[in-house]
C-alpha cells in the first residue's frame, strides 16, 4: 500500500544518504579500500620497463660496501665517482643522499678526535702540521660537484635545525592561480648537505615521501615548502637540469580553465620544461610503477673499477643511491614489499619522461558519488518492482560494467576511479531492501495463511500466500458452485446425546466431510450446527468447479458410509442399535458476489446472491425425493462424465421459472456400467412419457425402471411419480401443462 511504499522509500533514501555521507567524510578504512583497488590495478597491469629509457641508478649495494668499507665512504671516493660520471657524459647526476656532516676521514676531523695533550710532543705536532696541510676531501668533492651537472638531495623536516638551502638562481616558480604553498606539504626546516657541497650544485631536490597510513608509497610530492620557499623534488629537479630549463610553472585552483567554483581546491599540474605533470590537490604525482628491473642498476663497484662504458652513461639521468639492506632506504610499493628508495625516484623520472601518468581527475569524487546514488536508487526501485532475482542479475551487470569502465579508464586514460565503494553500497542496498521486502512479503503471506487456513486446503492457502494479488478484499462477481450439506434427522440424534457427546459426534462427522471438500479444491464458507456451506472456484480459479463439487459430494457420501460402519460396530459392542446417519446435499452453480464481507475488524470470506438460496432449497428439497443429493441443472451440465439422472422439473418456492434438478448416483466408473446405462434409458423414457401426458406408458416404464439393478436409491422418487400418475389419470392436468412440479416446502 501507500504507507509501505513510503516507508520503503524512506529506508532506501536513508541508506543511500548514509553511504553518501560516509564517502564524503572519507574515513581511513574507506580511503584505504580505494587505494587497495588502485594497487590491484597496478599489480595486474604494471608499466612495462623499457631499457632504452635514459635513467640509470649507480647502486651502492651490499657487495660494494663490503669491498670499499663501511658507509659513509670518504668524500674523495664520491668525488672520484662524480668525476668519472661527468667524464662519461652524464646529463644529470642526482644524489639520493644527504651529506650533512664534514667527512670523518678528513685530516682535520681525525686530529680533532685526538686528546689535546698529545700535541705537547714536538714529533706529534710536526706530523699534525703536515696532516693539516693535506687537501680536504670535502673540498675535492665540492670541486667535482662544481665541475659536473650535479644536484643534491635534502630532506624537509620539522626537527631539523639547519634550514639553509642554497638555491640556484633562475630555478624559480611561476604560479597560475592560488598560492601553491597553501596546499603542498609544509616543513619548518630541512636536513641539507654541507654548504660547501651545495655551493657547486646545479640544483637542490627534496627526498621527502608522504607514504599512506599503510606505509606504501603511491604518490610523490613534486613540491614541498620549507619556511616561506617552495622546493621541487629530486626527480623534478633532475628533469629540469637535464632539459636545461629555468623555472617551474605551477597551476592551481583559480587559474584560467581550472574550475573550482571559487573554492581553493589545490594544485592541478606542474610544468617542468617541456613536460606537464598532472598532480593531486597537494601537488603529488601518482606513481605508475613498473616491476623492479636489474637493468636500471649499475653497481658502483664497476664504476670505481673503470669498467663502465661511455654508452651506459652518456646523456642519461644518473641517480646515486643505495639498495643495501643495512642503510634502511627501502620502501614498500603496490608491486613490492621492499624497493630501494632511489629506484622510486628513478621510476618517477621514467614516468615523467614517458608522460604515462596516473591521475585522479577533479570530477572523480563527484562521478563516484553520482554513480553511488543513481545505482542505489535504481537498485532499490528494481528490487521493489521486479523482485530479487532480476535485481540480482541487474546488480551483477552493473558490477561488471563498473569494474570494466574503471579498468578501461585506468588502462587507456590513466584515470583512477574507485568502483568498489559504490559497488559495496549497491550490494548493501540490494541485501537490505531484499531483506525488508522479503520480511514484508512474509508478513503479508502469513496474514493470508492465517485468514484462510480454516477454510481452504493447505495447498490452496500456499498458492494464495505466494500470490496475495489473487485475493481481492471486497466483493467480485464470479460463477461459483455452491454446496449446502445437512444432517438428516439431526434433532432426533441431538435429543439422545448430552452436550459433550454431541460436540464429539459433530467433530467426528464434520472432520471427514470437511476433508472431502478441501481435498476437492473446495472452500468451506461456514458451519451452521450440523450444516456445512461450501463453494468452488473462489478464491482461486478452478476450471472444473462443477465437477470437483460433484466429486466432493460423492466423496462425502463414501466417507459417511465408512463412519456409519464404524458407529454400527461401536454400538453393537455396547449392545445398542445404531440408527444410520444420513445427509442431504444440494449443489447449484450460479454467478454470485464473492469476497471479504463484513467490517474492517471482522470479516468473513463468503458468497451472497440468489444462487445461494437455490442451493439451500435444493438441499431441503432432496428430503422430499428421499435422495441424498440434488444438483442444479448448470452443475449437472458440467459434470456430464459422472453418473447423473434427471429427477424432476421444479419451480422452487419464491421463483417463477422452472429448473431441472438431478441427482448424482456415482462417478465416471458407475456411469460406464451397462446396469446404469439401462436404468438411465428407462428412466428418461418414463419422464418423457409422463411430461407428454402419456400416463399409461409412463406407468409401464416406471415399473420396468423400478425393477432394474441400481434403482434402490430412487425408491421414493418412483413412489412419488406413481402417485402423480394415479392422480393425473383421475384428474388430467390443465391444458398447456409441461410436467412442472411446484415445490410445496422449502
Amino acid at each position: 500500500g501507500m504507507r509501505s511504499r513510503a516507508t520503503y522509500l524512506v529506508l532506501l533514501l536513508t541508506l543511500l544518504a548514509g553511504a553518501f555521507g560516509l564517502r564524503v567524510l572519507d574515513p581511513l578504512p574507506i580511503a584505504r579500500l580505494r587505494l587497495l583497488v588502485f594497487d590491484a590495478y597496478q599489480w595486474i597491469a604494471p608499466r612495462t620497463y623499457d631499457p632504452a629509457l635514459q635513467v640509470r641508478i649507480i647502486d651502492i649495494d651490499d657487495a660494494a660496501i663490503r669491498a670499499v668499507g663501511q658507509w659513509p665512504w670518504p668524500r674523495s671516493t664520491l668525488a672520484r665517482m662524480t668525476g668519472r660520471l661527468t667524464d662519461l657524459g652524464a646529463a644529470v647526476i642526482a644524489f639520493d643522499i644527504v651529506m650533512a656532516e664534514p667527512d670523518r676521514s678528513s685530516p682535520a676531523q681525525i686530529l680533532s678526535q685526538l686528546p689535546k695533550d698529545i700535541f705537547d710532543e714536538p714529533a706529534v705536532r710536526s706530523v699534525a702540521e703536515r696532516l693539516s696541510a693535506l687537501p680536504n676531501p670535502d673540498e675535492a668533492f665540492a670541486r667535482a660537484i662544481g665541475a659536473g651537472p650535479v644536484i643534491l638531495g635534502f630532506i624537509g623536516s620539522d626537527e631539523a635545525v639547519s634550514g639553509k638551502i642554497v638555491r640556484r638562481a633562475g630555478a624559480g616558480f611561476a604560479t597560475a592561480g592560488d598560492d601553491p604553498k597553501l596546499f603542498v606539504p609544509r616543513f619548518n626546516g630541512a636536513l641539507t648537505s654541507l654548504d660547501t657541497l651545495q655551493a657547486g650544485g646545479k640544483g637542490m631536490g627534496h627526498l621527502n615521501w608522504t607514504p599512506e597510513g599503510d606505509q606504501i608509497v603511491r604518490r610523490l610530492p613534486l613540491l614541498i615548502s620549507v619556511g616561506t620557499e617552495l622546493y621541487p623534488s629530486l626527480a623534478a629537479e633532475a628533469l629540469r637540469v637535464g632539459q636545461g630549463a629555468g623555472s617551474y610553472t605551477v597551476k592551481a585552483s583559480g587559474a584560467s580553465g581550472e574550475e573550482a567554483f571559487g573554492r581553493k581546491s589545490g594544485l592541478t599540474s606542474v610544468r617542468i620544461g617541456q613536460l606537464v605533470v598532472p598532480t593531486d590537490a597537494a601537488g603529488q604525482m601518482w606513481l605508475r610503477f613498473s616491476r623492479t628491473d636489474r637493468r636500471r642498476f649499475i653497481s658502483v663497484q664497476r664504476l670505481l673499477d673503470g669498467k663502465v662504458e661511455k654508452s651506459e652513461i652518456d646523456g642519461r639521468v644518473i641517480l646515486i643511491g643505495t639498495s643495501a639492506a643495512g642503510l634502511f632506504d627501502l620502501r614498500a610499493t603496490p608491486l613490492d614489499a621492499a624497493v630501494a628508495g632511489v629506484e622510486i625516484h628513478a621510476q618517477a623520472i621514467e614516468q615523467l619522461l614517458l608522460q604515462q601518468h596516473l591521475e585522479r581527475p577533479d570530477f572523480a569524487n563527484g562521478a563516484e558519488l553520482v554513480f553511488l546514488v543513481v545505482t542505489g536508487l535504481l537498485m532499490g526501485a528494481f528490487v521493489y518492482l521486479a523482485g530479487a532475482a532480476l535485481s540480482a542479475f541487474l546488480g551483477a551487470v552493473t558490477v561488471v560494467v563498473a569494474l570494466a569502465s574503471s579498468w578501461f579508464a585506468f588502462r587507456n586514460l590513466g584515470w583512477l576511479f574507485d568502483p568498489v565503494y559504490p559497488l559495496i553500497t549497491l550490494t548493501l542496498t540490494y541485501l537490505i531492501t531484499t531483506a525488508v521486502l522479503y520480511w514484508r512479503t512474509e508478513k503479508e503471506r502469513n496474514r493470508v495463511r492465517d485468514a484462510f487456513k480454516h477454510y481452504l486446503a493447505p495447498a490452496m492457502v500456499e498458492e494464495l500466500a505466494r500470490n496475495p494479488g489473487k485475493l481481492r478484499l471486497g466483493g467480485e462477481l464470479r460463477t461459483v458452485t455452491l454446496m449446502f450439506c445437512d444432517v438428516r434427522g439431526f434433532t432426533a440424534i441431538s435429543e439422545r446425546l448430552d452436550a459433550e457427546q454431541l460436540t464429539r459426534f459433530l467433530n467426528r462427522l464434520l472432520t471427514p466431510l470437511t476433508n472431502a471438500i478441501l481435498g476437492n479444491r473446495g472452500t468451506v464458507d461456514k458451519y451452521m450446527g450440523d450444516a456445512i456451506m461450501a463453494f468452488w472456484n473462489a478464491p482461486l480459479d478452478d476450471r472444473e468447479h462443477q465437477r470437483n463439487a460433484a466429486l466432493a459430494t460423492l466423496d462425502m457420501l463414501a466417507r459417511l458410509d465408512e463412519l456409519n460402519q464404524q458407529w454400527a460396530a461401536e454400538a453393537a459392542a455396547r449392545g445398542h442399535t445404531h440408527i444410520p446417519v444420513r445427509l442431504g446435499i444440494g449443489l447449484n452453480t450460479a454467478e454470485c458476489c464473492v469476497g471479504n464481507l463484513g467490517s474492517d475488524l471482522r470479516f468473513d470470506y463468503s458468497v451472497i446472491g440468489d444462487g445461494v438460496n437455490v442451493a439451500s432449497r435444493l438441499e431441503g428439497q432432496s428430503k422430499a425425493y428421499g435422495l441424498q443429493n440434488l444438483i442444479g441443472e448448470s452443475t449437472a451440465a458440467e459434470a456430464g462424465d459422472l453418473a447423473t439422472l434427471e429427477v424432476d422439473l421444479v419451480s422452487v418456492v419464491g421463483r417463477l421459472e422452472a429448473t431441472r434438478v438431478y441427482t448424482l448416483l456415482g462417478d465416471g466408473g458407475v456411469r460406464a456400467t451397462p446396469a446404469f446405462m439401462a436404468l438411465k434409458a428407462r428412466h428418461e423414457a418414463m419422464l418423457a412419457a409422463y411430461r407428454g401426458c402419456r400416463f399409461a406408458e409412463a406407468r409401464v416404464l416406471l415399473q420396468e425402471a423400478r425393477g432394474l439393478p441400481g434403482a434402490a436409491p430412487l425408491a421414493k422418487v418412483y413412489a412419488l411419480y406413481a402417485d402423480r400418475i394415479t392422480g393425473f389419470e383421475t384428474t388430467p392436468p390443465p391444458a398447456g401443462w409441461t410436467g412442472v412440479t411446484v415445490a410445496a416446502e422449502k
